[in-house]
């Protein structure tokens, strides 16, 4: 079944539940699963895919393409620009295939193993300043904010005291009040800045990622614009995501108190635990978009070669068919895993293992560290982030 008109595609979570995906998308995925909506203003339409299953389906099929530079390829914002190559997740193979192969030995689980004391260093030491001073303090800015991009600061070779300035452009690129002039020039002012340090690496090599960028541009890998791009990918996904999860996390479980003690119990059930919040939170509200190369038939519909579609992971992740009681947090819930917050397919997240493992040793320490943490305002009184591609708060005032 479809509609006969289209429907606005809204971002907007309810302010009684900013949490909770918005409430219209939950009924469509169990009246009309597969439906369409409209996009800039009107100008555009596209399916909106809300089943796990239908998700999965259109996220793993190669014949819905991730270039947003196709015609009708419904952008989040109609004026984009397209991607540099760097930003792959926005590529076909076999563009795709190279940028993302250039970085994979990077984020296998064993190297970010290897990276765990240094996460568990830098809690320990940005606990230990937010809690020098008497709250209420803003734990985006104190603690949230800095920790992944101090993580990935370090993984990639960048300097952390450079970080108001990568901060500042990474906003730029999640806020769907940008322009795409805005877009090219702060992924402009990003390039040359690591432009210039791939080549400070290139002659005094280091153990990071920018120092073996600079090693597959003299191998002829990838030009070193590429490299440069690829970094700049990276310094911004590596710290806007996990930031945001951070702190909703944080959010969530103040809300939910009677299951702290689980995350506390060791570290097998925090793996779960942060598989449950991934699920239940799937900070990436905009969707995950697609366009059809050819004919697809996903559920009872068919989509035409051409066509938009988008796929809303936070509601695909609360779907009752692939999640018992989907709309309750469980942090023991066996089956957390299986959520689609990373994507699906080739173009699944590739920094998830780092994302994992920040997640993992940042909630029990927080927790165990500030078992009395708690909102200094009433959750009404938060700002979240309704215009961004990447949900969160913009402050969350705490105290313990």
């Amino acid at each position: 079944m479809t509609s006969a008109t289209s429907s606005e595609f809204v971002l907007t979570r309810p302010a009684t539940a900013p949490l909770d995906p918005p409430p219209v998308y939950s009924r469509l995925r169990d009246e009309e699963p597969i439906t369409r909506v409209s996009i800039w203003e009107g100008r555009l339409s596209a399916w909106l895919v809300t089943h796990w299953e239908d998700a999965r389906a259109v996220l793993g099929n190669p014949a819905f393409s991730s270039d947003t530079s196709r015609s009708g390829f419904p952008t989040f914002i109609e004026d984009s620009r397209p991607a540099p190559r760097g930003f792959f997740a926005n590529y076909d193979p076999p563009v795709h295939t190279t940028m993302r192969r250039t970085l994979t030995r990077e984020f296998m689980v064993k190297k970010i193993d290897a990276l765990r004391p240094a996460i568990t260093d830098i809690t320990r030491e940005l606990l230990d300043e937010m809690t020098g001073e008497k709250g209420p303090v803003d734990f985006v800015e104190r603690f949230a904010l800095p920790l992944p991009s101090l993580v990935i600061c370090e993984l990639l070779g960048v300097p952390y005291e450079d970080h108001d300035f990568f901060q500042s452009h990474s906003k730029v690129f999640v806020d769907l009040q940008s322009t795409g002039e805005q877009f090219t020039a702060s992924w402009e002012a990003l390039n040359s800045y690591l432009l210039q340090l791939l080549t400070a690496k290139r002659s005094k090599p280091g153990d990071d990622v920018l120092t073996r960028l600079g090693e597959h541009v003299d191998t002829g890998a990838v030009s070193e614009r590429d490299a440069a791009d690829l970094a700049a990918f990276l310094l911004f996904a590596g710290h806007e995501t996990t930031a945001n999860m951070i702190a909703l996390g944080t959010i969530t479980l103040l809300q939910h108190p009677d299951q702290i003690p689980y995350l506390l119990a060791g570290p097998a059930e925090a793996a779960n635990a942060v598989e449950e919040l991934l699920r239940y939170l799937a900070i990436v509200h905009g969707g995950l978009r697609r366009y059809a190369l050819e004919d697809v038939r996903i559920g009872d519909v068919t989509i035409r070669a051409g066509e938009g579609v988008i796929v809303p992971l936070h509601v695909a992740n609360r779907d009752p068919e692939a999640f018992a009681d989907p709309d309750r947090l469980d942090l023991g819930r066996a089956n957390a895993r299986q959520h689609v917050t990373f994507g699906y397919g080739i173009h699944q997240c590739l920094g998830q293992p780092l994302a994992r493992a920040e997640l993992q040793i940042v909630l029990p320490e927080l927790f165990r560290r500030l078992p009395d943490l708690r909102i200094d305002v009433p959750l009404e009184d938060i700002t979240f982030k309704q215009s961004t591609t990447v949900y969160g708060v913009h402050e969350l005032p705490v105290t313990w």
